[in-house]
């Protein structure tokens, strides 16, 4: 068998193995990785964004951490395993207490026992001044 061959046979046998392997991993798929609030009030400067998810793999998927870029956001999500199929939320939750005004984008970044590890979540918004 030449050496030609048999590179041809390992790479198909590695590919092979690697896609059966893959497809028995959890996943995660979400309805949306960028919430809009859209413009609100400075007298009303706490939002909260709802990114709903499923688990589309054949193994429990486990949430590992939820962080955020900055003192103005916090998260919660499971600590618990999503079961295959099933599905879960991670909520974020905007404070813009004491903020600068205007237009504002932040990153959450979710990690996960996936093939993917790590997915960016994103929350903007408009906080105009309504302070007379």
């Amino acid at each position: 068998m030449s050496i030609k061959r048999l590179i041809i046979i390992l790479l198909f046998v590695i590919t092979t193995a690697t896609a059966v392997y893959a497809e028995r991993l959890p996943d995660i798929e979400f309805e949306k990785t960028t919430i809009d609030l859209g413009t609100f009030s400075s007298n009303n400067p706490k939002q909260r964004a709802v990114f709903k998810f499923k688990n589309t793999g054949r193994r429990p998927l486990f949430i590992i951490n939820v962080r955020t870029g900055c003192g103005c956001t916090d998260a919660e999500y499971p600590r618990q395993p999503i079961l295959p199929g099933k599905t879960g939320e991670i909520v974020v939750n905007y404070d813009g207490t004491n903020r600068l005004l205007g237009p504002f984008s932040k990153i959450v970044t979710v990690k996960t026992n996936t093939p993917k590890e790590t997915v960016r979540l994103v929350i903007k918004g408009n906080m105009e001044n309504t302070q007379m």
